[in-house]
């Protein structure tokens, strides 16, 4: 197991690069160009179509992030009993991450694609508005998971 380390380790990082880097490229850069630039027909499909592309490998990263985290976790510390203070503090934000992402993919994002294909833009709108907001908080908790993998080790006690 402990051989393994270095490619769960590897998948487990590129799998947050994946998941954190995308919302930080769709929050901070593609969605003010986007409103700035779009009416909201072409950017409710702009969204619809983005996030149709980028959800599938939301869900590549969903699925190895847990795996890969309690491979190592179960490898090095023997579980979450012997686990430091850190490591339980990114499997409580990365937990609700996922739960977050999955609230977003079954039900606006779901209302979001039923609504832009039935040309119903106002309430498309709603669904493109929740998911930003909620995408905005799966950002700053996942720069926050960051910080404490980056760092955790020597700034969080236990």
């Amino acid at each position: 197991m402990q051989t393994l380390h270095p490619l769960f380790i590897t998948l487990h990082v590129l799998s947050v690069v994946v998941w954190v880097g995308g919302m930080f490229f769709a929050w901070v850069v593609l969605r003010p160009t986007a409103a700035q630039q779009l009416e909201p027909p072409a950017r409710l499909t702009l969204w619809a179509g983005v996030f149709a592309r980028f959800f599938p490998w939301v869900w590549v990263a969903v699925v190895a992030l847990p795996v890969t985290g309690y491979l190592m976790i179960f490898g090095r510390f023997g579980g979450m009993g012997g686990a430091p203070l850190y490591v339980h503090l990114m499997n409580g934000l990365g937990t609700l991450m996922i739960l977050i992402y999955l609230h977003v993919n079954f039900a606006p994002f779901r209302r979001l694609r039923r609504e832009v294909a039935a040309q119903n833009w106002p309430v498309a709108g709603k669904q493109l508005a929740q998911i930003r907001v909620l995408v905005g908080v799966n950002l700053l908790l996942g720069l926050a998971v960051v910080a404490i993998a980056s760092g955790g080790r020597f700034l969080v006690p236990g």
